[in-house]
């Protein structure tokens, strides 16, 4: 990441002429983003915008400026745009490249994993809470950023076109994860959706899309919005548990690591309830289901493009990607084993409605 980039993209914000310092931040698979540090204070974040991903910044950018001014709360930590010198959410630099600056959060940490029950009730409650706040709000004032992000059928296309394409080498060393993911998609998928209520999500809900107070320990708000458009609640709540109740890393090698903590699961409920969102019956009978589908949707994604020669995500080594399809795919498999506990607990402390 170029950090002198970033730093004449900063000069086009309306914010205070300084001398800053710019980081970038490692952490993150799809943007490029920088830490904004004014006398070692973190005062913004700056982001590149992956236009190969995200081809429509215009929509992108839209979204955030609706979604924004809803996500006020007491409880809930607001998040602000700063605007251009020519008053627009986003700088388009010469080199074609969209840029962005946010507010930084204060006093504020993040986690990739955790064994904490009052982590697992506070990702809970906020996620109930940001959909408590976005419920009334029409689905047709957001467009989708990303088409068919989360549709399995749609991802299982992509995953049968790259097995096609694929070279004979990368199908042999991903012959068991494409065993798996074969074998299992009958399993998850859904033959019913007309009853489930469509809300607008955050539809990328990992743990460290969570930020958290160091002073309180309490969950402040969601972070990386891009992803907010139309979906289902078992989307987010389901992702959130892909990355909560398993402490192992997505690209876990050892798959001996990889758990379902069912104690983490349970918190995560208790926490949903203290948020005080009201559910459908069908959308509480969906939240088990939501905890397999996710991982298992991940794990077709890491496998479809790591037969597609590492296209999508951004990759530390050459296997990443395959590696993250064996640890979603084994996380997916002790969801299953997991499944009648689920439903005992959410029955127990959201009931049935």
């Amino acid at each position: 990441m170029d950090s002198n980039q970033a730093q004449r993209a900063l000069e086009h914000f309306v914010i205070d002429r300084k001398n800053y310092d710019i980081i970038p931040v490692e952490q993150g698979y799809i943007n490029d983003t920088f830490r904004v540090i004014d006398e070692g204070i973190p005062k913004y974040i700056l982001q590149k915008i992956n236009t190969t991903v995200f081809q429509n910044v215009t929509s992108l950018m839209q979204n955030l400026q609706r979604l924004l001014p809803l996500l006020k709360h007491a409880a809930y930590t607001s998040l602000e745009l700063m605007p251009t010198k020519a008053r627009l959410p986003f700088y388009l630099d010469v080199s074609g490249h969209y840029w962005r600056l946010m507010n930084h959060v204060q006093d504020c940490t993040s986690y990739n994993s955790t064994e904490d029950t009052s982590v697992a009730f506070e990702v809970g409650k906020i996620v109930g809470l940001f959909h408590t706040l976005l419920e009334n709000s029409p689905t047709s004032d957001f467009q989708d950023t990303l088409p068919h992000f989360h549709n399995l059928e749609k991802r299982m296309e992509e995953f049968y076109a790259a097995q096609k394409k694929a070279s004979k080498a990368r199908i042999k060393k991903a012959e068991n994860s494409i065993r798996f993911a074969l074998a299992t998609f009958p399993e998850v998928t859904l033959k019913e959706k007309a009853d489930i209520p469509i809300r607008i999500c955050h539809n990328d809900t990992k743990l460290n899309n969570f930020l958290f107070s160091k002073t309180t320990g309490k969950a402040l708000c969601l972070i990386d919005l891009d992803t907010v458009m139309k979906g289902y609640f078992h989307y987010d709540f389901g992702d959130a548990v892909r990355t909560v109740v398993n402490p192992a890393a997505e690209d876990e090698q050892s798959l001996n690591e990889i758990v379902f903590n069912i104690s983490m699961f349970e918190a995560m409920v208790k926490g949903l309830k203290a948020s005080g969102l009201i559910l459908s019956k069908r959308e509480l009978e969906l939240l088990s289901y939501g905890s397999i589908l996710m991982p298992y949707l991940h794990g077709i994604r890491a496998l479809t493009d790591y037969l597609n020669n590492d296209i999508y995500y951004k990759v530390a080594f050459p296997e990443q990607n395959l590696q993250r399809s064996r640890s979603l795919f084994e996380f997916t498999r002790k969801a299953f084993l997991s499944k009648a506990s689920m439903e005992t607990i959410v029955k127990e402390i959201l009931g049935t409605q």
